[in-house]
């Protein structure tokens, strides 16, 4: 299972796979959930299943989606090719494929094809707006951290720890650490 962010659940997921698991007659040997979007290549979830594939725990992998797997074409017939020739099934439950026949394989690749192409006209829509939201004049992310560097230096000096600086400025332990190690800017005179 994968969900994109933290504030989503992938119980929905979980109750039709294991619904599905048990009308064929499968048994779940193990749970991988992945909670990061399906344009990384690297997720925890995945790796683990994958780890396990070539330890040879399971047969068959039950997926919601063939977009839960990934959204690149490419990171998709990777796993696929590789739970191929590592004798294992892969079967989706919203496509309803299953890859233990020629035209299952063959509706996979397309479906992760159309998948890829859906992912795509999300970042061109995205990428269109923040051009318009320039062309504007609004101002796009986050609006720029303002830092009173000296009190921050001036707390340090007092002895207040990271944590503490942090709290008193409302920022992250992190950017205390940035301020404390930045070098002073060096005017040029000529």
């Amino acid at each position: 299972m994968r969900v994109s962010s933290l504030d989503q659940h992938p119980e929905t997921q979980l109750l039709d796979l294991r619904q599905m698991a048990a009308q064929r007659g499968y048994q779940i040997v193990h749970e991988y959930t992945d909670r990061i979007s399906g344009a990384k290549a690297r997720r925890p979830g995945l790796d683990e299943l994958m780890r396990d594939a070539r330890r040879g725990g399971f047969d068959v992998v039950l997926v919601w989606a063939s977009d839960r797997i990934a959204r690149s074409v490419k990171h998709f017939l990777d796993v696929l090719d590789e739970l191929n020739r590592l004798n294992i099934e892969f079967v989706s439950f919203r496509e309803q494929i299953d890859t233990g026949g020629p035209l299952g394989r063959a509706i996979v690749i397309i479906v992760g094809a159309i998948a890829e192409l859906e992912r795509n006209l999300i970042i061109e829509r995205v990428r269109a707006g923040m051009r318009r939201a320039r062309l504007e004049g609004r101002s796009i992310g986050r609006p720029a951290l303002v830092l009173d560097r000296e009190a921050i230096l001036r707390d340090r000096q007092r002895g207040h720890s990271l944590g503490q600086i942090a709290k008193t400025h409302r920022i992250s332990r992190a950017t205390v650490h940035r301020v404390l190690h930045e070098q002073p800017s060096q005017e040029k005179v000529a």
